[in-house]
């Protein structure tokens, strides 16, 4: 039996989940070939089904540590481990199938003439097809109330739109964990709000990179701040939004007059 079906195994034993952890990352250290170092010993687990932010300054690692989780940036020390699975080259193409990336502007990911075809390439790609392919593509769209556009140009969308269809094309591959950088940037209040309900009824892993911290106390109960390339901090969002000392130490401001204590945040809801 090879690494992944052990892991896949392990997954379905009596239907309990008997690898809890959806990520992994334990003493993960990286630096650049100028010798810029960007990590130094980074350690938190996500446990499945969680929505956790991760918030920092620019320059925090961010970015750095976000490509290390599906294998695009790799040859630091300590390790990531995804479902069990180590990130590394022999597992790397069911990582990149449990890990999907939705990056901070949509049109890095829409290339093809049409939203369907945009949403079907990753799928197609890693050897789906015929029936199924459309079913996923299909099921992909309608989760993010963008079904009735599959044959529009990705071009002739809204930012935001398309934004949900870039969301679509990593559903497609049926990730565990979907990790998403500064998804309510350039966004107008209702394709925030959409976007926002869009994230809540998804069943996978979310971990969100942002500087919008009342969007993070709106959607995560839980966050982490990464700050120098360690984890400064590891709590509940409304907590962490709530100590200003905490908040000053590592250049984390809310908007002027917003007070984390005064609405509902993610943890209180069910």
């Amino acid at each position: 039996m090879d690494a992944v079906s052990a892991v896949r195994g392990l997954d379905a034993v009596d239907g309990s989940d008997a690898v809890t952890a959806s990520l992994e990352v334990s003493g993960l250290a990286f630096a650049y070939p100028d010798g810029h170092q960007a990590l130094f010993g980074v350690d938190f687990s996500i446990a499945r089904g969680e929505r956790v932010a991760l918030l920092g300054p620019n320059g925090a690692g961010k970015t750095t540590l976000v490509l290390h989780l599906n294998g695009i940036l790799s040859g630091g020390t300590g390790s990531v481990r995804v479902a069990g699975l180590p990130v590394n080259k022999q597992h790397m193409a069911e990582i990149r199938r449990r890990v999907g990336i939705v990056f901070q502007d949509p049109d890095d990911q829409l290339f093809m003439p049409t939203v369907r075809e945009d949403v079907a390439f990753g799928p197609a790609a890693a050897g789906v097809k015929g029936a199924e392919l459309e079913a996923r593509v299909d099921r992909a769209l309608a989760r993010v109330g963008m079904a009735e556009f599959k044959d529009r140009p990705p071009h002739h969308l809204s930012f935001g739109q398309r934004r949900r269809v870039a969301v679509a094309t990593v559903l497609a591959m049926e990730p565990e964990i979907l990790v998403l950088d500064e998804p309510s940037s350039n966004l107008d209040p209702a394709s925030r709000r959409e976007l926002a309900d869009i994230l809540r009824s998804l069943d996978v892993t979310v971990l969100m990179v942002t500087h919008d911290l009342p969007y993070a106390l709106e959607l995560c109960p839980r966050s982490l701040v990464l700050s120098e390339g360690v984890i400064a901090a590891d709590g509940k969002t409304s907590e962490l939004l709530s100590d200003d000392a905490l908040m000053r130490a590592h250049r984390l401001e809310l908007p002027f007059g917003f007070d984390p204590r005064s609405v509902s945040a993610a943890s209180d809801r069910p």
